[in-house]
């Protein structure tokens, strides 16, 4: 299953369902419209560079090769030069240039290497597409799991990688739409008779870069919860209702905010 052609095809996804729902309007200009955005994030380049590298590690483990901290390093350093080159019109966060994140990237993954714990789980998959069909939706809803193991037990663990400024709460990862689906998605697919985990492994940019682990269960409750917000961001989008949220503040980053302002003028 290739998710490049999976994309080719109509579809939802987490990423634009959470864009329809932060802002509906950003959601047509971006997935309708297909406008190009004014920029791109250094936070959405950097983002995919570290999970490249996460990606390279699993592929290494699973074919029972344990890559160093040196050897992670420079692999990051040149997916690092490269991601740039390829993207010159980065924009860079204040207080971020090529240099720093770098540097940053480098320190989170050595924190990586230092705290993620050794199991026994047999790795089932890496960067795994998957595609749902919902009973009512005329497209499906793809998506990748970026790390699926499995304990001697048969217990799933599905884990998404994070790199953020600051520590989730477990409140915000018990109630995390991404991990719902990709629960509902596993158990569609195969998975209904096994327990699932769910975590997110995150790789904190603080000053002093850290590594947490977080786990976090669902149940069907869950399931049907988000089934229900997809339907309904669907139904939306077939209607073409795009309402701007200009009071957002992801206003302030927003890389299509041009053509929002062009959109309020006319």
């Amino acid at each position: 299953m290739d998710i490049l052609e999976l994309r080719k095809q109509p579809h939802l996804s987490v990423s634009s369902i959470n864009s329809y729902i932060d802002c509906s309007l950003m959601y047509k200009f971006s997935r309708i419209d297909n406008l190009k955005p004014d920029f791109v994030s250094d936070n959405l380049i950097f983002g995919s560079c570290i999970h490249r590298i996460l990606a390279e590690f699993n592929q290494e483990k699973m074919m029972g090769n344990i890559l160093s901290s040196d050897e992670i390093e420079n692999m990051f350093k040149t997916d690092w030069e490269k991601s740039a080159k390829d993207n010159p019109d980065i924009q860079y966060s204040k207080g971020n240039t090529y240099r720093t994140l770098l540097n940053q990237g480098v320190k989170m993954l050595h924190e990586f290497m230092k705290r993620v714990p050794e199991n026994d789980a047999t790795i089932v998959a890496i960067e795994e597409p998957f595609v749902m069909n919902i009973e009512g939706l005329d497209i499906p809803l793809i998506g990748i799991m970026d790390l699926v193991e499995e304990d001697e037990d048969g217990t799933l663990t599905i884990t998404d990688y994070k790199t953020s400024k600051r520590a989730m709460a477990i409140s915000e990862v018990d109630s995390n739409f991404q991990l719902t689906v990709y629960y509902t998605a596993a158990k569609a697919n195969g998975y209904a008779d096994r327990d699932i985990n769910l975590k997110f492994d995150c790789l904190i940019k603080t000053q002093k870069p850290k590594f947490e682990q977080i786990y976090t269960e669902r149940s069907s409750t869950h399931s049907a919860k988000a089934i229900k917000k997809i339907k309904l961001v669907w139904d939306g989008i077939q209607k073409g209702v795009f309402i701007p949220n200009d009071t957002s503040w992801r206003c302030h980053g927003c890389s299509y905010k041009s053509y929002c302002d062009e959109w309020f003028q006319n």
